[in-house]
């Protein structure tokens, strides 16, 4: 006879409900996980993948990964794990791990239903600076001085020097250290739209409405020689050579809205070319470090056209845009700006010293990628492009004439109104986008793919900058506010109040006094921002 088994118990209902399953008790053993490191660069292993507890700190994953890989120096990380669906369209695309897998996947309410503790979890590692800015939380100065809008401004070098223009026809300098002004630069006869430090702080450029561009001497503010004249508009824009192709005698070139582009030389005080290929303003100039040096403009026409910046002549035409092409930005445009100097704060003994340490920098960041450029535009999308692969300038024969089949690398779509900044991180590992929409936009610097929206503005959003390790970004606009993002913090500083945002809850943290307009420009070295606008007072932020 069968043995018959008894029935099941019957479940207990409270009301037609299930009870509650019992809370594990907060010191309960954390499950274990499989964890594969990658690199973010190229997606490709770190080290064999390993079991580790979830709740293993993000200071312990990282101190076992330096010790997975012994052959090199321990250095900082940056860990994230890649959604496996998308998300909405402004959501983020990755969850940043700041305490732990436990703590910011498998326990956090909005992330857990992506993943289980028998997935095993690819952790994206990015390298970080060796340095860590401390961000700035308090305003340390209120300078004024300028008797219109502050238009444009920008540290020196070194970050011991700061550059306004305005709108009352001049620009000052301000001595960070003291935070004092130093010197009163007059010469123009219109706004002083933009300003532009050589690389080795030995001279200031600033262009005018008035169509001139002027050279100061920032020790004792006085001007060299007479204005550089031949534009017949505004000047839209500057840059300098960079110092690991010419230590010594850089030369300046700048960007007009009458359409050229003008190279010109200081020692003999005239334009070497002109550059007259675009048929509308020409927004924005930068000088690329490819080769003997390349020249990449942005014009209303809708066209971005680079250029062999020791001949003149043109190699590529981009035609992708829609719309005016207002911002550029490459992924070495910080160490091109900063030439020889770093973190460390040594200042070079003569200019081959100057141009082998400028070279290190420019060199290093172009260790896994080449050098790279985005576009952004009044079509409300950007262009990431990789016009020299191999970091080779190609010159076309005289029949041949530029390349027009130059093809994006991606399409970065997602705003909504015209972009209005776009900036790579020091690195180029990320880059953000400003935009009239009232948002900033992250993306990854080397493949463009859209990262994270940070939400917070009123108003349009004019400028973006990097804080030095590209662990921070900070961001001004229309409705009166700076703002500074963190991998996990942003700080706010807007008409009355600065507001401090956690990324992961978005949710205030502290308040601070702020600017009382507009906000138009922003610039951030070492742990200070410094920001100015319509209510002609510049602001200096530290921790």
């Amino acid at each position: 006879m069968a043995t018959l088994l008894p029935p099941p118990k019957r479940q207990k209902l409270y009301h037609g409900v299930a009870p509650p399953e019992p809370a594990a008790p907060a010191d309960a053993p954390k499950p274990n996980v499989v964890v594969q490191f990658v690199s973010e660069d190229n997606g490709e292993a770190l080290a064999p993948a390993v079991s580790l507890p979830a709740d293993l700190s993000r200071e312990g994953m990282e101190g076992l990964l330096n010790k997975l890989k012994p052959e090199e120096d321990p250095v900082p990380f940056a860990f994230h794990v890649q959604l496996p669906d998308a998300q909405t369209k402004d959501g983020p695309t990755r969850i940043p791990i700041g305490v732990s897998i436990y703590a910011d996947i498998l326990s956090h309410p909005r992330n857990s239903n992506h993943f289980t503790d028998e997935d095993v979890f690819v952790v994206y590692c990015s390298p970080q600076s060796v340095f860590r800015v401390r961000p700035p939380t308090r305003c340390s100065s209120t300078l004024s001085g300028h008797a219109s809008p502050i238009l444009c401004a920008s540290f020196s070098p070194t970050g011991s020097l700061l550059a306004t223009g305005a709108g009352d026809t001049t620009a000052r300098l301000w001595n960070i250290d003291t935070e004092l002004p130093s010197h009163t630069l007059s010469g123009h006869k219109g706004w002083v739209l933009c300003v532009e430090w050589e690389a080795m702080e030995r001279k200031l450029a600033t262009g005018g409405h008035d169509g001139h561009v002027i050279i100061w001497d920032p020790k004792s503010g006085k001007q060299f020689g007479e204005a550089l004249k031949g534009h017949s508009k505004w000047i839209m824009s500057l840059c300098w050579e960079p110092i690991h192709l010419n230590p010594s005698s850089p030369r300046l070139a700048s960007s007009s809205k009458d359409g050229t582009v003008r190279v010109w030389s200081l020692s003999t005080r005239r334009a070497e070319f002109t550059l007259g290929g675009h048929t509308a303003s020409v927004n924005v100039v930068k000088w690329g470090g490819v080769g003997q040096g390349v020249l990449y403009t942005a014009s209303s026409d809708r066209t971005v056209r680079i250029w062999d910046a020791q001949t003149g002549r043109p190699l590529h035409i981009l035609k992708d845009h829609a719309h005016w092409v207002t911002t550029l930005a490459l992924n070495t445009d910080f160490v091109l700006r900063t030439g020889p100097f770093d973190h460390t704060g040594k200042k070079p003994a003569s200019d081959e010293e100057a141009q082998k340490l400028a070279l290190a920098r420019y060199t290093a960041v172009l260790n896994n990628t080449p050098e790279l450029l985005i576009s952004g535009s009044d079509d409300h999308t950007l262009f990431l492009w990789s016009p020299f692969p191999n970091s080779i300038v190609h010159q076309p024969t005289a029949t041949q004439g530029p390349s027009t089949k130059t093809k994006p690398v991606s399409r970065l779509v997602g705003h909504s109104l015209q972009v209005s900044h776009v900036s790579f991180s020091p690195d180029g590992r990320h880059a953000a986008s400003a935009s009239f929409d009232s948002s900033v936009r992250l993306w990854e610097g080397r493949t463009g793919k859209y990262v994270a929206t940070l939400r917070g503005h009123v108003g349009a959003v004019y400028r973006v900058a990097w804080s030095a390790d590209g662990r921070a970004v900070v961001s001004c606009g229309k409705d009166s506010t700076v703002k500074a993002s963190s991998v996990h913090c942003r700080y706010i500083l807007p008409v009355h109040f600065a507001q401090t945002w956690n990324l992961k809850t978005y949710k205030l943290n502290n308040d601070l006094p702020g600017h009382t307009d507009e906000v138009y420009c922003v610039d951030f070295v070492a742990d200070k921002i410094v920001s100015g606008g319509r209510d002609r007072t510049v602001k200096i932020w530290r921790n």
